[in-house]
């Protein structure tokens, strides 16, 4: 039986932090661990994740701290050691923001199709998928770089980043991914490896719930940057996609497990 480790990044939501752990009451026999992964919030997100623990002693559940705040891409670094480290198989990702639905995930799951891929990616804008609340100008945003990195990377892209996917631990292992930036960019950075490492890849549609907008502004900002990135991976992708992306340089993304307060 495969090892799975389903890591929950999170950041300030210890209200919609405890819905996403009561959505994963009846999948939790496909998964050999969870980890909620707390990137040092402001709120009562780690106390939320303990008491609800308490509540529900029988899920195999470990609450975690970064040693500081990583970031998005960080957090995943960290878990990424941790499935590594600890001989996992795969690991799964489901953001702790509410947004996600497990429930999309368990065909995969209860059909091994995952065992087929290097990695099984949620999309919010494939046939199937669904989106609540979505502002229609991110939509279109997103659907027109999606196109743009199909052209790109000669390959059919339906999502550059969502918060609901499973990866093989075995394509992890080399750890191509760490020098990729350590902000919300790095899921593009993931999607570039895609093309440049020849990975094995499906994406299945999701379920979307937006209820906290990003200002234009970080949406407008980050698409540039998104750009810059495409086309320096164009002009040499094997000098960009190995190259330093971090604006702050880290030797080990450290998290520790969390039992009381």
């Amino acid at each position: 039986m495969d090892k799975i480790l389903l890591f929950i990044p999170c950041y300030n939501c210890e209200k919609e932090l405890v819905k996403v752990l009561d959505s994963l009451i009846d999948y939790k026999k496909y998964f050999t661990r969870i980890i909620v992964i707390d990137n040092g919030s402001k709120d009562n997100t780690r106390e939320s994740a303990l008491k609800w623990l308490k509540e529900n002693p029988d899920m195999p559940l470990t609450v975690m701290l970064n040693e500081k705040n990583y970031n998005l891409g960080g957090s995943h670094k960290a878990a990424f050691d941790y499935a590594i480290k600890n001989k996992y198989d795969y690991v799964a990702v489901i953001h702790g923001d509410n947004q996600g639905e497990i429930s999309d995930i368990k065909n995969i799951l209860e059909k091994e199709i995952y065992k087929n891929f290097d990695c099984c990616l949620g999309a919010r804008f494939m046939k199937g998928s669904k989106l609540i609340n979505y502002s229609p100008v991110r939509i279109i945003g997103n659907i027109v770089f999606n196109i743009l990195f199909s052209v790109c990377l000669n390959k059919k892209i339906y999502d550059l980043g969502a918060g609901l996917n499973i990866y093989s631990v075995k394509m992890l292992k080399n750890k191509f991914y760490f020098k990729f930036p350590d902000a919300l960019t790095f899921n593009y950075l993931m999607t570039m490896a895609l093309d440049f490492y020849k990975q094995k890849y499906m994406f299945f549609p999701i379920t979307w719930k937006e209820e906290g907008q990003i200002s234009n502004v970080k949406v407008t900002s980050q698409g540039f940057d998104l750009l810059i990135k495409l086309f320096k991976y164009m002009f040499n992708k094997k000098k960009f996609i190995t190259s330093e992306l971090r604006n702050e340089i880290i030797d080990e993304y450290k998290s520790f497990e969390i039992h009381t307060f």
